[in-house]
């Protein structure tokens, strides 16, 4: 994966993930469960970054040609 291609995903997944997070805050949950949900979320866009630095994600869409 060159380096635009990755950039691209970089930046779109980071949209995904910041209107999941806008999601998540804009319901009424309790304290404790909203504060779980964000974390968990931190998490696995944590390990999707991570991932797809190293080269240990596959997305499906980006391998079309």
């Amino acid at each position: 994966m060159n380096l635009i291609n990755l950039l691209i995903t970089v930046i779109i997944l980071g949209l995904v993930f910041y209107l999941f997070y806008w999601i998540l805050s804009k319901v009424p949950l309790p304290a404790p469960f909203s504060v779980v949900a964000q974390v968990i979320l931190g998490l696995i866009a944590v390990l999707v970054l991570l991932g797809l630095l190293f080269g240990q994600v596959n997305i499906p869409l980006l391998k079309l040609g």
